[in-house]
């Protein structure tokens, strides 16, 4: 019985990956149907690298209920390495949003791993507006263990010390920008936070709770109507500032949809917000799609006509691989049917 199971997802995996991708969009802002699909010549593709296999684990609600906000998805406000000094300063073609994001002295700019915090953050928010019983607050008081138990990082004075640190360049970093702020309702140079704070056991100084006031600019769009996406757990796995960028690009614009969403090298180097130069940043993009060990996404490498891009599609074909690899792994029986019982 395990054999024709394993048979049987292996036909449905053949299937997905016979799909032609029949999306191409060379500027990155909206999709166009190609007249003609690619076909596998066209196609540079490189098989993905096996990521190494983790237990299952049972997820609680906080890990379920990560969300990311679609504006800092789509827009490069969050620097990509850990001690960015210089600022983002980022202007859309249209000029229609404009971002220059800046560090108070003495911190470096806040980072995407940073934002796991606001993520954090977002999805607490998002399960209130959920219930539809009340308006979220705007300071969230947050046990600590808990935050850290869902950012998949221990309960360590190391990891408590650097949450601190990150609560403290989240507040720190400026941001000066016209979306969602055309009329200059929000003073320029607003942070992500206007304040945090924390109890600490008297014993062992272990920091207990975390009080966290979101700026009214984040606030305000957190709170809006589908502003908000789920974030799948393994996010917090990459370590890769560059895979994380990949990932939340692909949660952003292809989400649970069949079709895939194509960009230019060159959209996403301007999307990054990267400090590295354009050839560094290629080389690095390269390796990370050839990797393509995002959660959930399938990322393919396309050389066209004399440009690049970059394919993100939604993975069932991944899901159905690792079904495979579980079932032949398995130990446990399988449940076999009689002739009278098998379904047609």
């Amino acid at each position: 019985m395990k054999k024709l199971i394993i048979n049987l997802l292996k036909k449905l995996l053949k299937k997905f990956g016979d799909e032609e991708i029949q999306t191409l969009n060379l500027d990155g802002d909206q999709r166009v149907i190609s007249e003609i699909p690619l076909t596998r010549t066209q196609l540079k593709k490189v098989p993905s690298k096996k990521s190494p296999r983790r237990e299952i684990a049972v997820l609680s609600d906080s890990e379920r209920s990560i969300r990311d906000f679609t504006e800092m998805m789509e827009n490069p406000f969050l620097a990509l390495s850990k001690k960015r000094r210089e600022p983002i300063i980022y202007e859309s073609p249209d000029g229609t949003r404009k971002i220059k994001v800046t560090r108070h002295t003495g911190h470096f700019l806040a980072s995407i791993y940073d934002w796991d915090i606001v993520l954090y953050v977002a999805g607490k928010m998002q399960e209130i507006l959920n219930n539809g019983s009340d308006i979220p607050p705007r300071t969230m008081i947050i046990p600590t263990h808990e935050i850290l138990k869902a950012l998949h990082k221990n309960n360590g004075n190391k990891q408590q010390k650097d949450l601190v640190c990150s609560l403290e360049r989240l507040q720190l970093t400026g941001i000066d920008t016209t979306i969602r702020n055309e009329d200059y309702k929000y003073r320029a140079g607003f942070g992500f936070l206007d304040s945090w704070g924390y109890a600490e056991r008297k014993s062992n100084r272990d920091i207990k709770k975390i009080h966290i006031t979101l700026s009214q600019w984040l606030y305000d769009g957190i709170c809006a109507k589908g502003s908000l996406l789920k974030v799948s757990p393994d996010y917090f796995c990459l370590t890769s500032a560059l895979k994380r960028f990949l990932y939340r690009t692909a949660r952003k614009h292809v989400g649970n949809s069949k079709e895939s969403w194509n960009f230019t090298i060159e959209k996403l180097y301007e999307k990054s917000g990267s400090e590295s130069e354009f050839k560094v940043f290629k080389n690095k993009l390269k390796q990370a799609v050839l990797d393509n060990d995002i959660p959930d996404y399938s990322m393919e490498w396309i050389e066209r006509n004399g440009r690049t891009i970059v394919a993100f599609r939604d993975a069932p074909s991944q899901k159905i691989a690792d079904m495979i690899d579980e079932i032949k792994d398995s130990d446990q029986d399988v449940i076999e049917f009689s002739k009278e019982e098998t379904l047609h």
